[in-house]
Order: C-alpha cells, then sequence, then structure tokens
C-alpha cells in the first residue's frame, strides 16, 4: 500500500511508543526495570522487552492485546485491505476526524464501554471515568483513537516477541481478568502453551483492567513473582505453594477489603 507524503504509517506510531519506554526508563529511571502493560500497552511491552533485553528485569501481561491492529494486513491480504478506503495512517480524513470526535466526546459512550470492560459494576470508576472524558477534550485525541480502530494487522505477532523474550532470558508473568469481553484468557493460554515456564493467574471477578479492578490483588501478585526471580527462585511464587506435589491448576480464593467493605476474588 502506498503511502502519501506527510501520512505516518501506524508501525511508525508503534515504534514511537516504544521508543518512548525506552527514553524513560535510560533518562527518567537509569538502571534496568520490571515492565507491565495491560491491553495494547501489553504489547508495546512486550515489543520493547524484546528489542531491549538489557533494560528489562521482566515483562507482566494484564489482559495483553494478541496483535497489533484490526484491519486486513496489505501485505498478506492485498485484495480484503483495498475494501477499506483508509489504513489508519495520519493524518485523519476530515470525515473520519468528525465522527470519532463526535463518538470519543459522548459521556453515553465512554460510560458504556466501562460497563463493558469492568466485571464488578461495584467499582467504583468516576476517576477513570473523568480522566478518560477530560482526555478526550484534547484537540489531538480523535486521532491516535481512530488509527488504533483502523490500523491494519501488522506482520509482527506477539508469539515472535514471546519468542524473542525467551531467547533473552527475559521471565514472564501472566495475569488475566477472566471476564474481560475483548482479550479473552485464552489469549494469555496461548502464551502459556509457547512457554510452559511461566506463571499464569486468572483473576475473577475481573474485567480488561484487572490492576484497576483488583488493584490489591495485582499488588500482591506482582511483588510476589518479582521476589521469586530476585531470590532465584528460594522464595515460592505466590499461590503456586502446592503446584509442585499436583502439577494441577490451583484456585484460590483471596480475601481483602476494598474501599471499606470484604471483597473475595478466585485466583
Amino acid at each position: 500500500m502506498k503511502r502519501l507524503p506527510g501520512q505516518v504509517s501506524l508501525f511508525t506510531q508503534l515504534n514511537l511508543w516504544k521508543d518512548q519506554v525506552c527514553h524513560f526508563i535510560q533518562e527518567v529511571i537509569g538502571e534496568p526495570v520490571y515492565i507491565v502493560g495491560n491491553s495494547i500497552g501489553g504489547f508495546v511491552a512486550l515489543y520493547f522487552s524484546a528489542c531491549n533485553p538489557q533494560l528489562v528485569h521482566g515483562v507482566t501481561l494484564l489482559n495483553a492485546a494478541p496483535f497489533w491492529g484490526f484491519l486486513p494486513n496489505p501485505v498478506k491480504a492485498a485484495a480484503l485491505a483495498k475494501l477499506f478506503p483508509w489504513a489508519g495512517t495520519f493524518p485523519l480524513p476530515a470525515g473520519v476526524k468528525r465522527l470519532t470526535e463526535r463518538r470519543i466526546s459522548d459521556p453515553r459512550s465512554i460510560a458504556e464501554i466501562l460497563r463493558q470492560v469492568y466485571a464488578d459494576h461495584s467499582t467504583d470508576v468516576d476517576k477513570v471515568f473523568n480522566r478518560i472524558l477530560e482526555t478526550t477534550q484534547h484537540p489531538a485525541a480523535a486521532a491516535p483513537f481512530a488509527s488504533i480502530m483502523f490500523a491494519p494487522r501488522t506482520t509482527f505477532f506477539r508469539g515472535v516477541f514471546v519468542e524473542l523474550c525467551q531467547m533473552n532470558n527475559i521471565p514472564i508473568c501472566l495475569m488475566y481478568g477472566k471476564e474481560d469481553p475483548w482479550v479473552k484468557p485464552i489469549w494469555g493460554l496461548q502464551v502459556k502453551l509457547q512457554v510452559p515456564e511461566v506463571p499464569y493467574y486468572e483473576l475473577s471477578p475481573a474485567g480488561h483492567c484487572p490492576h484497576d479492578e483488583v488493584p490489591e490483588v495485582v499488588n500482591y501478585l506482582l511483588p510476589g513473582w518479582i521476589q521469586n526471580l530476585e531470590s532465584g527462585g528460594s522464595t515460592p511464587l505466590p499461590l503456586f505453594d502446592d503446584y509442585e506435589a499436583t502439577k494441577q491448576d490451583l484456585a484460590r480464593d483471596l480475601e481483602f477489603v476494598s474501599e471499606g467493605s470484604p471483597k473475595s476474588v478466585r485466583v
């Protein structure tokens, strides 16, 4: 697919995000990190880790997107890709920009999306709602949102990045909200099949953003995984105490207090 002068490809955008993460770690943190990514952020985190193994101690994927782009790939499916007049490049066509601005600035649309992705509707999402609404008011907000929705699939897939991380001995941890309507746990289980030794945690009730919906559980599992790595395995993985004896899936109910009320999450 030819690119007109001034247009920016979506893979360039993905590389931009990867480079932003790299610069932040190098210039602000100044040492290798454990990196955590959710949704498309998980795809970026994995891509970054595969490209910069010297800056990464380990990567945790929280309901990570399995691929980049939704429309047909213009190389692998050229005929099908021609059916779509715009491939998510910048700048946006005027019609797409107007339509997207109307859609993302509608509070009802934002509220509906949050109802879809949060499994426990008692979760207080006011802060998230207000932050998203504020972001959509920015004059440039429509462009990245529309470009993500209309991006053609790249030829680079998560499995390749997982393999590169494995080759570079970068540990991976998988945490997935069971009730996610968008990135279902089956995508995390595919990574588990590719790299059987990685720990896999499935949280319920939890949707697309488990770190926001059940932060107490994620904040228990994540440091525990890091301690296991830092101790060379002498500290057991969280909830894996009986795994070596049974070699079977384990289920535990974790009890905690959230916003003053007791809550239980099955892991």
